[in-house]
C-alpha cells in the first residue's frame, strides 16, 4: 500500500477507544494504520471504497486478488472477537454474513460484502421487517452452542449477585421494585440456561440487504443459552423514533408476538428471559453511573407484563 492509501483513523472510533479502554485503546488506534497496511498487504487486498467504523471496528470495503469484493474488519482481539469468530465459523454463513478469512491473533475478518446502507430500518412496515428478523433468528437460534462461548447461566448468577447494590443506586421506589421483579424472573429460570448459540445484538441495523440471500445478519456477540434472552434488541428496534414511540405498547406487543411464533418460543420462558436482558441493561447503565431505568426498558417491561 503507498503512502498516499494510508487508512486514517476516523476520530469518532479514536475516541471511543480512548473511552472504552484507555491508553491500552489509544495505543491499539495509534497502531491501527499500520496493522490495516500490514493485513491488506499480506491478504493481497485492494482498498474499494471509504471506510467506515462503528464503536469498535474500522471496517474497510476491499476486493480479492481474483475480484471478490469484500470487508476488511479490524477490531482489538479481545473475549467479544474470540466469540464472534466461533459464531461465524459454526454458522459458516447461514443466516449469517460469511467469514472469509481471519486472523485471531491481530482481531482482523475478512467478511463478504453487504449492502452496508441497506439496513431493515428501511422497510417501513414494521410486521414485514420484524418477520425477516424473526426468520433470520429461528435459524441462528437453531444451532447449538459450540464450546468457548460465555454460558447464560453464568451471566444470570452474575446479574443476581449485583442486583442488590444496583437497586441501592436507584432513588425512586416503583424503579427499584421494578428491578427487583426483573431479578425475580431471572432467579426463576437461572436453573434452565439453554444451550443455543444466540446473536445477543440482533436489531434491524444488524440486518443487511445481501446478494445470496435477500437480508442477513451481521456483528454477532454470540453466546450459550435460551433464545428468549435473545429477543429485546429487536424488541427495542426504533423505539426512540417519533411515530413508534406514540404506540410502544402496540408495537412491542405486536412484535414478541411474531418473535416468540416463529421461534417457537414458550411465551412465559420467553417473557422472563426478556426480563432478564432489561436487568442486564440496567445493571450496566448503573454500573456507569446512571440513576434511573431507562424509559424504552420500563415501556418493555410493561408491554410483557
Amino acid at each position: 500500500m503507498s503512502p498516499s492509501e494510508t487508512v486514517e483513523v476516523p476520530q469518532p472510533l479514536a475516541m471511543s477507544y480512548a473511552r472504552a479502554f484507555g491508553d491500552e485503546g489509544s495505543a491499539w488506534i495509534a497502531a491501527l494504520p499500520a496493522l490495516a497496511a500490514e493485513v491488506l498487504d499480506r491478504w493481497e487486498l485492494r482498498r474499494d471504497g471509504a471506510a467506515r467504523c462503528g464503536e469498535a471496528s474500522l471496517v474497510l470495503p476491499v476486493q480479492r486478488g481474483n475480484g471478490t469484493r469484500a470487508v476488511l474488519k479490524l477490531q482489538m482481539p479481545r473475549a467479544e472477537v474470540t466469540a464472534a469468530l466461533i459464531g461465524l465459523r459454526t454458522w459458516n454463513g447461514d443466516a449469517m454474513v460469511r467469514l472469509l478469512d481471519h486472523d485471531p491473533e491481530s482481531g482482523s475478518m475478512l467478511l463478504e460484502r453487504l449492502d452496508a446502507v441497506r439496513t431493515l430500518s428501511s422497510i417501513e412496515d414494521d410486521d414485514t421487517a420484524m418477520g425477516i428478523l424473526a426468520e433470520l433468528q429461528s435459524r441462528l437460534v437453531a444451532v447449538p452452542a459450540p464450546q468457548g462461548l460465555r454460558a447464560l447461566g453464568d451471566i444470570a448468577t452474575e446479574m443476581l449477585t449485583q442486583t442488590p447494590e444496583a437497586v441501592t443506586a436507584l432513588p425512586d421506589p416503583a424503579q427499584r421494585s421494578l428491578l427487583l421483579g426483573w431479578a425475580s424472573a431471572v432467579a426463576e429460570l437461572v436453573d434452565e440456561p439453554g444451550d443455543r448459540m444466540l446473536h445477543w445484538d440482533l436489531h434491524y441495523d444488524n440486518v443487511l440487504a445481501a446478494d445470496r440471500e435477500p437480508w442477513l445478519a451481521i456483528d454477532p456477540e454470540p453466546l450459550a443459552g435460551d433464545p428468549g434472552f435473545d429477543l429485546w434488541p429487536a424488541l427495542n428496534s426504533g423505539l426512540d423514533d417519533p411515530a413508534t414511540r406514540a404506540d410502544t405498547l402496540r408495537v412491542v406487543r405486536r412484535r414478541f408476538d411474531l418473535l416468540t411464533s416463529t421461534l417457537d418460543l414458550d411465551r412465559a420462558r420467553a417473557t422472563g428471559w426478556t426480563l432478564g436482558r432489561l436487568l442486564q441493561n440496567a445493571l450496566w447503565d448503573v454500573e456507569d453511573g446512571e440513576t434511573a431505568i431507562a424509559p424504552s426498558a420500563v415501556a418493555i417491561s410493561e408491554a410483557l407484563r
